[in-house]
């Protein structure tokens, strides 16, 4: 517990002290989180002086590349699974873990009107394509099975599925009508606190697995102050704040828990 605290120490020191040179840092980070870390990197950038360098993909590609090499310094995952498999591997450094956030899964269509407030839609039959992301790669396409079994309709949306391969081919499925129907990530497709596109049933959580979204500091970023500050600001009220505008929530046990703990 002492040495998770004073980690966190460390990294709030090194996010406000003056910095005595700029540096950058290299962040592998799960799709469904691109909207908000773009706001949020332009935020750390401007306190810090610090460069961020996003790359996006789907949790489990991302996974991947870092077991072979990727030169990243931070992982923001979409789940609490990879960050947790790459410290048994060696790849992340011990007590950095931590959730920062917890995701939410709606059933989402570009047109006004055509998602209820229950998901009945999914039971008729004026659509002709359903996306959902990988569920082996994209803890939101797992989800989505999930909520498609609770309904009992794994088996009648089968050959009506199309797969994206990470949460923001998905939405783009969808966004570009060849889908009329997907499960996205809420934070796709709200902003400011409200969903201000199409129309969605925000699925009860209750009906999936927990998105619980974890970061960890990698091997490569431990002597890196940017990935220590950025790692930091993430646990911040303002970040926690563009997080929930996004549509994001947080827990007693959820974003103030470390790895090691």
């Amino acid at each position: 517990m002492s040495r998770v605290r004073g980690w966190w120490a460390l990294f709030v020191g090194l996010l406000w002290a003056p910095m005595l040179s700029a540096t950058e840092v290299r962040v592998a980070v799960a799709a469904n989180f691109a909207r908000p870390m773009a706001q949020l990197s332009a935020m750390f950038e401007r306190a810090s002086g610090h460069q961020v360098i996003v790359a996006l993909g789907s949790t489990g590609a991302l996974q991947a590349q870092i077991r072979h090499g990727a030169p990243f310094d931070v992982f923001i995952a979409g789940d609490a699974a990879a960050p947790t498999a790459l410290l048994q591997a060696g790849l992340g450094v011990s007590g950095t873990r931590f959730t920062y956030a917890q995701g939410r899964l709606v059933l989402w269509s570009r047109d006004p009107g055509r998602v209820d407030a229950a998901g009945e839609v999914l039971r008729r039959n004026d659509w002709q394509r359903l996306a959902v992301a990988n569920p082996a790669l994209a803890a939101y396409g797992k989800a989505a099975m999930e909520t498609l079994e609770r309904l009992g309709l794994q088996e009648a949306t089968r050959s009506r599925r199309v797969q994206g391969e990470n949460i923001a081919q998905t939405y783009q499925f969808v966004a570009s009508g060849n889908a009329q129907l997907g499960f996205v990530a809420m934070s796709q497709v709200m902003s400011g606190g409200r969903i201000n596109q199409g129309s969605a049933w925000i699925v009860p959580r209750q009906w999936h697995s927990p998105i619980a979204q974890d970061a960890v500091l990698l091997q490569r970023g431990r002597d890196n102050a940017a990935a220590l500050a950025l790692l930091a600001y993430l646990r911040s009220q303002e970040a926690r704040e563009v997080m929930q505008s996004f549509g994001y929530e947080f827990s007693a046990a959820g974003s103030d828990s470390a790895e090691g703990t």
